[in-house]
Formats: structure tokens, sequence, C-alpha cells
């Protein structure tokens, strides 16, 4: 007990993260009232998978929808706001609840406190980007492997300095924080011990131009052999930085994740993660490149590594560096439209010497994504 003490009251003094919405969306006004929030993002895809014995193609293409969300948000005097998101894609295993959580914020910008279901705040392609502000269709795998699950049910305090000026700087938000404490199951999952999830993250942005953040967690629970006693621990560390100059905007972020007793594979928004038994050490990172042009159209590229085991070889093909270029451009032909190109290279770590352990696979994909906001 008096660790946890502890843990709250180092995260409260000291951890000074950017407080971005807990949700998906913002809301649309806040002047009171009850507000239709939400998207659609229906797509297509052409996944390149070589061919049969027979010479036939392999490639698997369709129409479907990546998310199909819809809420609503407002305010209540005093002090008091509420959101609400439920998924209906059936492609993300809907219709289920999303988002729900009261926020208190009487004393906003500096402190806010909100309690029910919400995005974990953790990085900056999770917890600091919406769905609907990704720059590719895809968040990178190193994000959806080690922040799943990607919500969970507890509390959450955030803030930042708002307009007050430090060390002769004008900018807002020089300092920002936010503090989770989650049953650490994830959405809609009842907690069945004690253990909770401590999530703490740090922005520093000075100027316009940077911001510079910082993320840590750590959780445990039981583990799914009933026979084992001793609980499962998981700790993920990150870093990340954005910049912004002359109409290129350049991002890049780390994850480091330890797993003891058990650890989740896959998850992401609307996925289900698998849990497998075992010790893990995990970590990629993701570095991606933008610009804007005057036309609307904004042209990328991104690159992103994973591995999902540190202890193992590439060559090893349970256990090998997944790595992936992304090449893409968007358009924005409004405020509530945006049209997206991907083709994204696939590259599975190998051996450089032994065909045997050759990893390489056909397994590269277009993706066409069009999405329209309700707001």
């Amino acid at each position: 007990m008096k660790k946890t003490f502890s843990i709250l009251i180092i995260f409260t003094l000291f951890s000074f993260v950017q407080a971005n919405a807990q949700g998906c969306m913002e809301p649309a006004s806040a002047s009171g009232g009850v507000s239709v929030i939400g998207y659609i993002q229906p797509e297509y895809k052409i996944a390149f998978n070589g061919e049969n014995a027979d010479g036939s193609s392999k490639n698997d293409m369709g129409f479907y929808f990546r998310r199909a969300r819809l809420g609503v948000t407002g305010n209540i005097p005093y002090d008091f706001s509420y959101y609400v998101m439920a998924e209906f894609s059936s492609f993300q295993n809907g219709p289920y609840l999303l988002d729900a959580f009261v926020t208190y914020n009487r004393f906003k910008p500096w402190f806010k406190i909100s309690m029910g279901q919400f995005k974990k705040p953790f990085g900056l392609e999770l917890g600091a980007t919406g769905c609907q502000d990704l720059y590719t269709i895809n968040r990178s795998k190193v994000v959806n492997e080690l922040t799943s699950p990607d919500r969970d049910l507890g509390i959450m305090m955030s803030g930042s300095t708002g307009t007050k000026k430090f060390f002769g700087l004008e900018k807002e938000n020089i300092l920002s924080y936010t503090l989770s404490i989650t049953n650490g199951t994830g959405r809609n999952v009842y907690d069945i011990d004690r253990a909770k999830d401590f999530i703490g993250r740090l922005v520093i942005a000075p100027f316009d131009w940077i911001s510079v953040g910082g993320s840590y967690q750590f959780g445990k629970q039981k583990n799914a052999d009933p026979t084992i006693t001793k609980m499962d621990e998981r700790m993920r560390y990150g870093g990340d930085i954005t910049l912004k100059k002359y109409n290129f905007i350049l991002q890049g972020e780390y994850i480091y994740g330890g797993d003891n007793g058990s650890k989740l594979i896959g998850g992401g928004c609307g996925a289900t993660p698998e849990l497998v038994a075992g010790n893990f050490k995990s970590n990629g990172y993701f570095a991606q490149l933008m610009y804007n042009t005057k036309w609307k159209l904004m042209p990328l590229v991104k690159y992103e590594t994973y591995d999902p085991d540190m202890d193992k070889e590439d060559f090893d093909h349970t256990a090998y560096r997944q790595s992936a270029m992304t090449f893409g451009l968007n358009y924005y032909p409004n405020d509530w439209v945006r049209l997206q190109f991907n083709y994204i290279s696939n590259i599975e770590g190998s051996s450089s010497t032994d065909i045997v352990n050759y990893n390489e696979v056909p397994n590269d994909m277009f993706l066409m994504q069009i999405q329209v906001k309700l707001n």
C-alpha cells in the first residue's frame, strides 16, 4: 500500500503531459448541450500474397469498414462534462461501448479528473492521436502490440500550464500531464483482482515547432493458469518527438516492453489480443515525415520496426523482427473529409546466409480509405 501511495505522489507532483482527449474526438462545442460526434471510415484493401502452385493469384482484395463510430458529448452545469462513443463496425467486432467517462473540470487547465472507460494515455500515436487524426491508415505495429489493450476502465487526472508564461516563453501549454489508474483488463471487462495499472505521460513543448514526450506504464495481472499464484507483470516506457517547420512534420516514437509471466499479442483498435505465456523483452520504433502542400495534399513516408522477442535472433521464425515502409498520400478537401492512399512494403527479419531461415514473404498491401466526420 505504501508503494502505491508513493507512486501516486510522485506522478502527481512531477508528471507533466500534453492533455489530449481521453476519447477519439474533442467535443464540438464547449457552450453546453448535447453534441453528436462520430465518423465513418470505409476502406478498400489489396493484399499482394503471391501466387498459388498452379499460378493463380492469392491476392486478397475487397471493401470493408475500418471504423464506424457514433457518440455524444456535452457539458452539465456546473463544471462537469460527459463523453460516450460506440463502435458499430462489424469488422471491428462491433457494436460495443468504446468510451464512456465523466469529467470534472472546475480547475482546468491545471487539473481535470475523469472516471469511466477511456483510451490509454500512453505514447504519441495512441494516447495523443485519435484514430481519425492518424497520418497513416494503420497504427504502427509496435504501438498496437505494446499498448494493448488500448482501452481500459479507471480514473484519469490531467492538466496543463495553459496560458501561463514560463522562462520568458509565451507559448500555451508548455507543460502538460496525464496520470491514469485502471483495471488493466481492457475495455468492458470487470476486474478480478486488486492490482491496477499506472500510466503517466510527460510532454514538454517550449515552442510551436517542437514537443517532446515520455510515457511509462506498470501493472500486474493474474496469470491465465490458475495453478500459478504469482502475478504477471507488464512494464512499458517510451519516448517521442514531433517537429513542425516549413510545412514539414516529422514524428518519431520508441517503445520498450517487459513482460514477466505472459504477454499480449495483437490488439489495437477493435481487435482482441492473444495471451501467450512466458517472459519477453520487446521494443520498436517508427519515424514518419509529412509535407503539407498548398493543394491540400500531404505526401508522406514512414518507417517502422518491431522486435517481439529481443532475446531471439531474427532468423527464428517465431520471433523475428518485423519492419515496414509506408508510402502515402492524404487529401483534405475540407475539415470533415479525408482521403488516404497507402502502399505498405512489409519486411521480415531473416538470416542473410541461410535460405531455410529466410522469412521474407509476399505480403505487401495497398489501402485506400475515405473518412467523413459528423461534426
